[in-house]
């Protein structure tokens, strides 16, 4: 079960966190590992420990945002069976602080980078019989979060993405579907409680945790095992659908 042999997949922004786990976790069940990043030191990590396991791995310097080079990249690559819409960057601030140039990059990244992808993808799939797409999207794209207006703006789009996605391209052996994680381990968070708690980072982190009702973050390997099963052929029945993997957030926090 589960076995991706063969498969093609391309991800973006596998260079850390969430992405280079999906990245290791697809190639050890056999997928040829395509990495879309625009940090090349971070890809190359990513393609070495790909490598490490046995796996094949390519890389690729890619800026989502950018449609030609979206498409010139989707180009070389030809055939794609997989395709994980992961690349995305985090915002904090509301609708009366959150300035033009900051909403103006969160849509070119987090919107028009997933549509870029989806635009240069989707006639590659329907050319070679079908295909997986997985779009990440968030709990903010369907709960409110406080001081995360675009951000949150930017997942639901994503959502919904993957729903008309989905209806669209259902007769061309198309899934679409998406995961909504709640708060992950990755560097990013360390990141920001480095830079905006630097004396009470072990306290920050524990409230941070605490806000799933499980009690801890996920860990980036753990959203990568749905990820797995979503673009396996165990998944093939199922399209059009969101999934949290938040440690009970929506549901018990409501």
């Amino acid at each position: 079960m589960f076995s991706l042999k063969g498969k093609i997949a391309v991800i973006t922004g596998a260079g850390s966190g969430i992405g280079r786990a999906i990245a290791t976790l697809l190639a050890e069940q056999g997928a040829i590992v395509h990495v879309i990043e625009v940090d090349e030191d971070a890809a190359k990590e990513t393609v070495r420990l790909v490598g490490d396991l046995g796996g094949k791995g390519f890389l690729h310097i890619c800026d989502v945002s950018n449609q030609s080079a979206v498409l010139e990249t989707f180009k070389k690559i030809d055939k794609i069976d997989i395709l994980i819409n992961n690349a995305g960057i985090a915002h904090i601030g509301t609708a009366e602080n959150t300035n033009e140039a900051d909403f103006d990059r969160i849509c070119q990244i987090n919107i028009k980078g997933v549509y870029n992808c989806l635009h240069a993808c989707i006639p590659q799939m329907k050319k070679h019989g079908g295909g997986r797409i997985l779009n990440m999207a968030s709990i903010a794209a369907t709960v409110g979060l406080q001081d995360r207006f675009a951000y949150s703006m930017s997942k639901a789009a994503v959502l919904n993405m993957t729903l008309t996605v989905a209806k669209d391209f259902i007769k061309d052996n198309i899934t679409c579907n998406s995961i909504s994680p709640a708060r992950i381990h990755t560097p990013f968070v360390d990141g920001y409680l480095a830079k905006n708690f630097p004396d009470n980072q072990r306290e920050m982190f524990q409230k941070l945790s605490n806000t799933q009702p499980i009690g801890r973050m996920a860990q980036p390997k753990e959203i990568a095992g749905l990820v797995l099963y979503l673009c396996s052929d165990e998944a093939q029945f199922i399209t059009g659908t969101d999934y949290p993997i938040d440690g009970g957030f929506i549901k018990l926090n409501s």
